[in-house]
This record gives structure tokens, C-alpha cells and sequence, in this order.
């Protein structure tokens, strides 16, 4: 393979165990660390990791979690230092990665990284666990409203992901539709009927493709109060 599709690199995995988080029944494995050798990954992500709540995280099309090391920097200027953002992993996510986010990925892109091959599935949508991870009240919010929130994978082939792989871009079906793109229609644009019908023409998960529906249905938008401030 060509290195001229190499468009990034890995800089960590990461995996966490789901504990007691916060508050009362509340579960989460936000917590994630570093591991030192290689990692598996199959169809619903890296051997031992888990999720705190299944509902909202995991499964087949939220298998791998990545995020941007580089976005730690502005995160430091923006909020100060926290303990969160003191090595990868204060996000959550699996992959922390180099070169590569949101405004130079397309939703659809397939990445190849060791021997597994993933595809990129959506945005992550922020929820209140992030508020308290970083102790800061709003940071859910700030990380919607920034574009900074990271993006889910799914696996389409199995194998085996490591520190120091490289990422290439195997192929790119759609891109006019970066996932900062994405984000700024689901968040700031929200109501545009025209950009509506044509992100609905998108291989959009079905818990988006509902939310695009309901938009162009009632023309409102969803209240994000309960998945930004708990």
C-alpha cells in the first residue's frame, strides 16, 4: 500500500473497566489507560474494554472510540489543567490518534490501522459524564459546540491495533461530508430543511437517521438538556 494514504498515526490504546461513576446507579468506564503491547479488536471493539451503559455506548456501529491528541493542547488554553487532559485517554476513547479529526475525516472513510480495517460511523454526541470528568459544569456543551468530540468506528475487519500504527485511508465515499460538517448542521444549523434532506441521503445510524426524520416532521429540535447536563 502507497504511502500517500497514510493520513495519520496512533498514538495510544486505550481500554477501561466500567465502575461506579458519581452518582447513585450511575456506571462508567470513561476512565481509560494505556496499554502497553497490542490490542485486538473485533466486531464490538478491543478485547477488555467495557461500557458503562450500554444504551448509549458500545455496539456494533460505537465499537472503537477516537479522538484527536492535538485537541488536548487547545483544551489546556481553554479550561486550564486538569488531570483528565494530562495523557490521552481524559475522553474516553480507545484510539488517541496524530494528524487526523474531525475537520479532515468524512463520515464513511475506511482506516486501516494494524490489521483491522474500520469505517467511521458517527459523531460522538457528549454527555454529562464529561462534566464531572473534567469538573468542569459545561464541558459536555463545550465539546458539542466546539466540534472537538471525536468519532466512532465500526469494525470491518477484525484484527489487531497497536501504538505507533500508522492510520490509511482506504477509501472515501463521501467527501463532501466531513464530521466537522456533520456537527455543524446537527448542532448549530440544525433546522435547514435542505442540508436535512441531504444528510438524510447519507448511511446514517438508525438513532441519527430517527433524529433527522423527527427534525424534518415537527421542524424543532430535540431537547439536549438530559444527554448534556444528566
Amino acid at each position: 500500500m502507497s504511502r500517500e494514504t497514510v493520513i495519520g498515526s496512533v498514538l495510544a490504546v486505550l481500554t477501561g473497566k466500567a465502575v461506579p461513576f458519581v452518582r447513585p446507579g450511575a456506571v462508567s468506564a470513561i476512565a481509560k489507560q494505556p496499554l502497553a503491547g497490542r490490542a485486538s479488536v473485533g466486531a464490538l471493539g478491543l478485547t477488555g474494554d467495557e461500557q458503562g451503559d450500554p444504551r448509549y455506548h458500545g455496539g456494533p456501529h460505537k465499537a472503537v472510540h477516537l479522538y484527536a491528541f492535538e485537541h488536548y493542547t487547545r483544551w489546556r488554553d481553554e479550561i486550564g489543567p486538569r488531570p483528565a487532559l494530562e495523557q490521552p485517554g481524559g475522553f474516553g476513547e480507545n484510539l488517541s490518534t496524530l494528524g487526523i479529526d474531525e475537520t479532515t475525516l468524512c463520515l464513511g472513510d475506511q482506516l486501516a490501522i494494524g490489521s483491522a480495517v474500520l469505517e467511521i460511523s458517527q459523531g460522538r454526541q457528549p454527555c454529562w459524564k464529561l462534566n464531572h470528568r473534567f469538573d468542569q459544569r459545561d464541558m459536555a456543551k463545550r465539546l458539542q459546540d466546539s466540534g472537538r468530540t471525536g468519532w466512532y468506528c465500526r469494525v470491518l475487519r477484525e484484527g489487531d491495533v497497536g501504538a505507533g500504527d500508522d492510520i490509511r485511508l482506504l477509501a472515501r465515499p463521501h467527501p463532501e461530508w466531513t464530521l466537522a460538517r456533520l456537527a455543524d448542521v446537527f448542532y448549530r444549523r440544525g433546522l435547514e430543511r435542505e442540508l436535512l434532506l441531504e444528510i438524510a441521503r447519507l448511511p446514517l445510524v438508525e438513532s441519527w437517521r430517527q433524529l433527522i426524520e423527527k427534525r424534518l416532521e415537527s421542524g424543532q429540535l430535540e431537547d439536549w438538556s438530559r444527554r448534556l447536563d444528566g
